[in-house]
């Protein structure tokens, strides 16, 4: 009969803790309209990364398959039809993602997080030393990224020209000459 009785308290205890409330479901409210944010950056990102992909495969083919009097001309209307895409589909995916916060996020939100988290995640989101952590956040990204690249640059980048290189072979593809036509020729070339 003990076994029961605990059995039963730690099922009830769950339920209480899973239970949702008319104040806990305005926490959530207010957690989900702090974070609208993330949830459309979320949305952006997820429009932007075809673009980024479809942007990378027209940069390969316009140096093995566009004449090169062509090239900047194709560039200009490739980079256009891409902006024009992220433009058009990007409001529809960010709008959609706010929409549907409630019922992923928010669920979550309900049911991982007691009422008294809930608050608490609240009073740290709202605190004025988080807000200008975040607002920060884009200038954390620009200063390492910068010495990043810096400091990483010379020894990536010959291996992102091997790994095009590489594919560029698999692929069945001339390689580019642009290389081979930039240094003098009967001479090596300089390091």
């Amino acid at each position: 009969m003990k076994k029961f009785t605990v059995l039963a308290l730690l099922l009830a205890a769950g339920y209480v803790h899973a239970q949702s409330t008319p104040a806990k479901k305005d926490l959530v409210a207010r957690i989900l309209v702090l974070q609208q944010g993330g949830i459309e950056q979320t949305a952006q990102a997820l429009v932007e990364r075809p673009a980024m992909q479809f942007q990378q495969q027209a940069g390969m083919a316009l140096q093995t398959r566009v004449p090169p009097e062509k090239r900047e001309a194709v560039a200009k209307q490739v980079q256009e039809d891409l902006k024009k895409y992220v433009d058009e589909v990007g409001p529809l995916v960010r709008q959609q993602a706010v929409k549907l916060g409630p019922s992923t996020i928010g669920a979550l939100l309900e049911e991982k997080f007691t009422e008294d988290e809930l608050k608490q995640l609240i009073g740290i989101i709202e605190s004025p030393v988080n807000r200008k952590f975040m607002q920060l956040g884009g200038e954390f990204q620009k200063v390492l990224s910068e010495k990043l690249v810096a400091q990483m640059q010379s020894v990536v980048e010959p291996k992102v020209k091997a790994l095009e290189q590489t594919v560029v072979k698999h692929l069945g593809l001339p390689t580019a000459p642009a290389a081979k036509a930039s240094e003098p020729s009967g001479k090596a070339p300089k390091k």
